[in-house]
């Protein structure tokens, strides 16, 4: 008997050396060898250390001061950890499926038996050789129970767990590489919005000049009424601006007290005072597409949910075979609580034994094809989030070496225009240029201003947007400290 217990216990473990189900090995897939759209002629490659806190090289001490509250207080990234600490629990409970289970027991019981039926009713009104009708039963002890997991089903579902951890890992990392490109971006739209605020405060001051001098003309007798009205309407439409332009500060400003996870009232007294805009950095970022797989957070996800996939098929395979278990109970019982401690008391017995499904509807066969169905699931949509992210280099690769080009050509109006502007207003006090010339070249002067300002603000916004496709904001150690909060920074 003890041999038997010996091979069931030790040997049938020994003998189930691998698990069931498919071996899982990463999904291949075919990256470009270079981008579509090369980076600048300026770009030069960056460190690693450049893409985990890419933020920093913005030299913008108030913008650091934001990311770094951002990472300590961001609900979506709490909310992201949370699942984490979730997953991690998961996997306990997967992997204590493998392990023997003990349970501490204890009972009292107290019946009187029916002496009317067989065999007692023959110790009716007598001695009965089955003791007084009325019992106690005192009981304490353990129940034990193990699952000899034989074909790698528990063993499977512990890999499920485990990859659905790093799964929730990587979901953290996204949420957080998102995160920054999110506060970077609405600050700079604040800051742009800003500059458009100055721009346009110069342009009415401009305006209201040129406005005194088209009344003081026609007070002389040398202008006309219709140059002071066109002036004025020149101003007023002018003006009429600057309640948009608020709005869009004020909803940068909100966006981002949203993503502190901080009081808005209190971030808009902090921010609301006008900064110039982050320069750019001397060095832009650059990666090879291959990189992509090691540096996005949602393709290492991604990646990791097709592991999960798999182990489950390997989950649902092994209910198509024996399961083997063994379970035992041993403790003292006894109808007097004063001899659970004899000898005699003591009670035993295991039970070793083995279910295997015969009949089940096909709801065995049915679980697999759904397994299958999941995987095959996953592993497009990994094959979709590659495209995806490839996409996303290339729009903004894309976006930021045109936006250079555009910046570059927008410079150049804002010189000619501005040129434009004194030339007119010159001769219109000399009484060479008719005054609807300087109106004209005034307004296209604020015109291109204020596109120069809008494209300063989208070449900023477009190089984070390069930092965020490459999967920058991350330390492959999982610690990410806030960054050192410069002078100037916002606490």
């Amino acid at each position: 008997m003890k041999a038997r217990l010996f091979v069931i216990v030790v040997l049938i473990p020994l003998v189930a050396a691998c698990a069931i189900g498919p071996r899982y090995r990463p999904p291949r897939v075919a990256l470009p060898a270079a981008w579509t759209e090369a980076p600048p002629p300026d770009a030069r490659a960056q460190g690693a250390s450049a893409l985990e806190q890419w933020w920093t090289t913005f030299r913008d001490p108030v913008l650091d001061g934001l990311v770094a509250r951002a990472i300590n207080g961001n609900l979506d990234l709490q909310i992201a950890a949370t699942r984490v600490r979730e997953a991690r629990a998961a996997r306990g409970i997967a992997e204590s499926a493998a392990l023997p289970q003990l349970d501490a027991n204890g009972q009292y019981v107290r019946f009187e038996r029916s002496d009317a039926v067989p065999p007692f009713e023959s110790a009716a009104g007598g001695s009965s050789p089955f003791g007084a009708r009325t019992q106690n039963v005192f009981e304490a002890g353990f129940d034990a129970r193990w699952e000899i997991d034989v074909f790698g089903g528990v063993r499977r579902d512990v890999e499920a767990a485990v990859a659905q951890v790093q799964a929730a890992e990587e979901g953290r990392r996204d949420v957080l590489v998102a995160l920054l490109g999110e506060v970077a971006r609405n600050y700079t739209e604040l800051r742009g919005t800003q500059r458009q605020l100055e721009i346009l405060d110069a342009t009415v001051r401009s305006q209201q000049d040129t406005l005194d001098i088209a009344r003081a003309r026609f007070e002389a007798g040398l202008g006309t009424a219709l140059d002071v009205e066109r002036a004025e309407g020149l101003l007023a439409a002018t003006t009429s601006r600057r309640p948009e332009l608020e709005r869009l500060a004020r909803r940068s400003m909100f966006r981002l007290g949203v993503l502190l996870g901080k009081n808005v009232t209190a971030l808009v007294s902090e921010l609301e005072n006008a900064r110039p805009l982050p320069p750019r950095p001397p060095e832009l970022p650059i990666a090879l597409p291959s990189e992509l797989l090691s540096r996005r957070p949602d393709l290492r996800r991604a990646e990791r949910e097709v592991a999960v996939a798999t182990a489950r098929i390997g989950v649902a395979r092994a209910d198509l075979f024996p399961r083997f278990s063994i379970t035992g109970s041993f403790g003292r019982r006894s109808d007097d609580a004063a001899d659970l401690g004899s000898g005699t008391s003591q009670f035993w017995f295991l039970v070793p034994g083995v279910r295997w499904p015969i009949l089940s509807g096909g709801r065995i066969r049915a679980n697999i094809r759904v397994q299958n169905a999941r995987q095959e699931q996953a592993v497009l949509q990994y094959e979709q989030a590659i495209l995806t992210a490839v996409e996303d280099v290339e729009n903004a690769l894309a976006a930021q070496t045109r936006e250079q080009r555009r910046l570059e050509s927008l410079q150049g109006s804002v010189d000619a225009n501005r040129r434009a502007f004194e030339l007119a207003t010159d001769r219109y006090t000399s009484g060479l240029e008719a005054f609807l010339s300087v109106l004209d070249a005034q307004r296209a002067l604020y015109a291109a201003e204020d596109a120069l300002a809008q494209s300063e603000t989208s070449a900023v916004v477009s190089l984070i947007a390069v930092y965020k496709a490459l999967g920058g904001g991350w330390t492959p150690d999982e610690s990410i400290p806030p960054p050192t909060l410069r002078e100037g920074a916002v606490k």
